[in-house]
């Protein structure tokens, strides 16, 4: 069985042959397996690289790498290109899809993906609340939301129409095996918004996002940082199967116990707690892994996805991953066996 194989099972509801390893960090990756999944990038929807590491996305949003993670980059701060939610008409313009050639495009995407080893991951669109902080920044994006409700709306509709368009054009040439979708909308506490606003602002358009993936009977991967468990029934309605990263902040044992298989649980490991503190131990790291994968494994519904954080030259980091990938694959590997 394969890699891609294995992660498909699972995704169905299924127990997996051993523990699929579904991640995005570059240290985090294990160089004696194929990677179960990797993503397609399309230019159309893509960021232009800065010199310093950073890029600019098609907004024209310029995002500054961080040391300590690695290189991810956020927004620069205090330099957001809208300031006024009515006037987005005039900061915020989408590409131009005239002349695109679909197929060309899908292929260079994918080129890099070995499709019998691995599986290919695509979304496109439904970060809509996060895309509004990257805009406004937070303090601006959170009272537009509260002040003017119908300008945000009419700011999401606009950004839809146009990632919908990409996605409708080009799935049938990509032929994904997941379907991707993000949206950041929580802290490590709780949600920056109610779920009533999450359900009359937000549900729609991702639903509506992931409604060629559904029909596709393509599964769902959401991508949703801190305490968002609020909203888990909520994906499910626009079918999702998988939720990363499954922070610790949130009620992991519970949900688990609720949903069981219908929603994989990617991640359930905690990057700021003692394991992903610099000067962790080699026995206390591995034990981690073992506690993580014994308690979420049991009866399928987990991908093992730890992360580590530091600068990308510091090779204590790099150690600890090593240790992380190399107690996985003793313990993981084996587990249903």
């Amino acid at each position: 069985m394969t890699e891609k194989e294995n992660l498909l099972r699972a995704l169905r509801g299924e127990v997996p042959a051993w523990v699929p390893r579904l991640g995005m960090l570059q240290i985090n990756t294990d160089d004696k397996h194929p990677p179960a999944s990797m993503g397609v990038m399309l230019p159309i929807v893509g960021r232009k690289p800065l010199p310093d590491g950073g890029f600019v996305d098609i907004y024209g949003v310029e995002y500054e790498p961080t040391e300590s993670t690695g290189g991810a980059a956020l927004p620069k701060p205090g330099d957001f290109i809208l300031d006024d939610i009515t006037k987005w008409r005039d900061v915020i313009k989408v590409p131009s899809l005239e002349g695109i050639n679909w197929e060309e495009m899908a292929k260079k995407a994918t080129e890099h993906i070995n499709r019998d080893e691995t599986a290919v991951t695509f979304g496109c669109g439904g970060e809509y609340f996060q895309l509004l902080m990257n805009f406004m920044g937070f303090s601006e994006g959170l009272c537009a939301l509260s002040e003017d409700p119908d300008e945000v709306l009419a700011l999401i509709d606009y950004l839809a129409t146009f990632y919908e368009t990409v996605t409708a054009n080009i799935i049938d040439y990509i032929k994904p095996d997941i379907y991707n979708i993000a949206d950041d909308n929580a802290t490590a506490l709780n949600p920056f918004i109610s779920r009533d606003m999450y359900q009359k602002i937000f549900k729609p358009y991702q639903t509506s996002a992931c409604k060629l993936a559904m029909e596709r009977g393509l599964p769902i991967n959401m991508h949703n940082c801190g305490r968002c468990e609020d909203f888990i029934d909520d994906w499910l309605d626009f079918g999702v199967s998988c939720w990363n990263p499954a922070q610790v902040s949130n009620d992991l044992i519970g949900i688990k116990k609720k949903y069981g298989n219908k929603l994989v649980l990617n991640g359930c490991w905690d990057s700021q707690g003692p394991a992903g503190w610099a000067g962790a131990s080699e026995e206390f790291i591995r034990s981690e892994v073992r506690r993580v994968i014994d308690t979420y494994a049991v009866d399928g519904g987990f991908c093992f996805w730890a992360s580590v954080y530091g600068p990308s030259d510091d090779y204590e980091a790099k150690d600890r991953a090593g240790w992380i990938t190399d107690e996985y694959n003793k313990h993981g590997r084996n587990f249903y066996k």
